[in-house]
């Protein structure tokens, strides 16, 4: 398997504002890093100026193997990885380079976290006792849904975080 292959895109946390800083530091000691910076325009009292900032703050992305995951941590700034399911989290090399492309096309750009659990959702149940039990969420309440899981001919509604459940099918007639 060539080299490359073995590398993939994994998701540092940096400490507030040190996004460049980090970035810089891990490329001069060698490993390639990815800092998606926004261009936006900054109105100051004096002045209009174009500022190159953060688009994911308090994140660099680190192109890097599974077995060298340790090496960049003791670089100033770096918190920890980005973890999914316990394990750090892998980003697409597709994703990184649709970032790239869409930063390369547009400035000012917002990032807005999606909702990842709607009502109507089909979701499997990833923790706790109703683990890998499948049900329609009910209602989706700050980081808590209710789910409802149909057993027996009776429904049980349970209440969980969102971080336990994940979305197998998604409700089309609410798009």
């Amino acid at each position: 398997m060539p080299e490359n292959e073995l590398r993939k895109w994994f998701v540092l946390y940096t400490k507030p504002r040190w996004e460049k800083k980090v970035g810089e530091l891990l490329r001069q000691r060698g490993f390639e890093v990815y800092v998606p910076l926004n261009r936006v325009y900054r109105q100051w009292s004096d002045r209009k100026k174009l500022v190159h900032e953060p688009l994911f703050k308090g994140y660099v992305f680190i192109r890097i193997e599974r077995e060298n995951l340790s090496k960049p941590l003791p670089t100033p700034g770096i918190l920890n990885y980005v973890y999914w399911l316990k394990r750090p989290a892998v980003v697409r090399d597709r994703d990184i380079e649709s970032i790239q492309r869409f930063l390369h096309e547009y400035s000012d750009v917002r990032v807005e976290k999606i909702e990842p659990v709607k009502l109507s959702d089909k979701v499997e149940i990833l923790q706790g006792p109703f683990m890998d039990q499948s049900g329609e969420v009910r209602r989706v309440s700050g980081q808590t849904v209710s789910v409802a899981i149909e057993s027996l001919g009776f429904q049980l509604v349970v209440t969980l975080q969102k971080a336990d459940v994940r979305v197998v099918e998604k409700d089309s007639s609410l798009n």
